[in-house]
């Protein structure tokens, strides 16, 4: 699986971004995908993730009410609507793809297989 993330970009607080990524493979719909983000001098964070579906979503309470995750399985992306940006969501954000979990909920590193390059968003005050 790989997994290509795109439109990150430089935004003043209270803008909108959305970042997608893109994976091959044929079975895209059997992955929960998730998105994280890592902050300059600070650990990887857990943003959002979805189900296989799409019908199911989990969030960090620090972006809760302001991002939105979706899928589309059948053109294999996976989109992370970002409204209400704020300079703390600086980071580069990854997308990633769970082979092995069916727990929508994940929102731990370890649980996925495979991430993208990352993309970088920067939101100035």
């Amino acid at each position: 699986v790989q997994l290509q993330a795109s439109g990150g970009g430089l935004v003043q607080a209270g803008d909108s971004l959305t970042l997608s990524c893109a994976a091959s493979g044929r079975t895209f719909s059997g992955y929960v995908m998730g998105w994280f983000r890592q902050a300059p001098g600070k650990e990887r964070e857990f943003v959002a993730s979805i189900s296989r579906s799409g019908g199911f979503t989990s969030y960090a309470d620090s972006v809760k009410g302001r991002f939105t995750i979706s899928r589309d399985n059948a053109r294999n992306t996976v989109s992370l609507q970002m409204n209400s940006l704020k300079p703390e969501d600086t980071a580069v954000y990854y997308c990633a793809a769970s082979t092995s979990t069916t727990n929508y909920r994940a929102s731990s590193g370890w649980m996925y297989d495979y991430w993208g390059q990352g993309t970088l968003v920067t939101v100035s005050s």
